[in-house]
């Protein structure tokens, strides 16, 4: 029978660290339980990235998530976004507006950085959203067009899955990849350079 992990109730990124704990014992086969579909997803991108297949089973508020050693990953399976280079940089955007004051200013300050970015001839390697900072690549009117147009360029583009989660946006997200905080440290460490606004 295989290894069977329950990580209900625990939060991001704890069920990812989970079931990378079992990979590195050297598990061909286990079970991760969880309770969200974030974490169901952060778990799916976690075994197509080390060479498993994941079978998902459920739903509403528990998921069972299968893995099993498929060797490679499989040829049309959606590529990891890559390791940044050496040197490159990292945007950590933390809130919905640049300064403090006016909203109204501060929302269009980040719109007119966002274009900015996408016609520097050094954008950023990563760009990582968390807390009010998900409300950019969710709800804003421009925001969305600006990363895909980074994304395109091969910036990588993560969005916290627990503050999506907390403010209810999962289902609305139009640019990035749900991740988790595991994945938002280690690109951190990765980068040469992390400007948080």
């Amino acid at each position: 029978m295989s290894q069977q992990i329950d990580a209900r109730g625990k939060a991001c990124p704890i069920p990812v660290v989970l079931a990378r704990g079992a990979i590195s014992q050297g598990e061909s086969a286990f079970t991760v339980r969880v309770d969200n579909p974030t974490a169901v997803e952060n778990l799916k991108r976690l075994a197509d990235n080390q060479g498993y297949t994941a079978q998902v089973q459920g739903g509403e508020e528990d998921f069972q998530v299968d893995f099993r050693r498929s060797g490679a990953p499989a040829a049309d399976a959606p590529a990891a976004p890559q390791a940044p280079a050496a040197g490159a940089w990292t945007l950590l955007v933390g809130r919905d507006i640049v300064g403090d004051g006016s909203r109204e200013l501060g929302s269009n300050l980040m719109q007119m950085f966002f274009y900015t970015l996408t016609q520097s001839d050094n954008p950023p390697a990563t760009v990582i959203f968390v807390n009010g900072g998900v409300k950019l690549p969710t709800l804003d009117p421009q925001i969305p067009a600006h990363l895909q147009a980074l994304l395109a360029g091969g910036c990588r583009v993560l969005v916290c899955g627990t503050c999506l989660n907390y403010y209810q946006l999962t289902d609305k997200l139009q640019a990035g990849t749900v991740s988790n905080m595991y994945d938002i440290v280690s690109a951190l460490e990765e980068a040469g350079k992390v400007v948080s606004l």
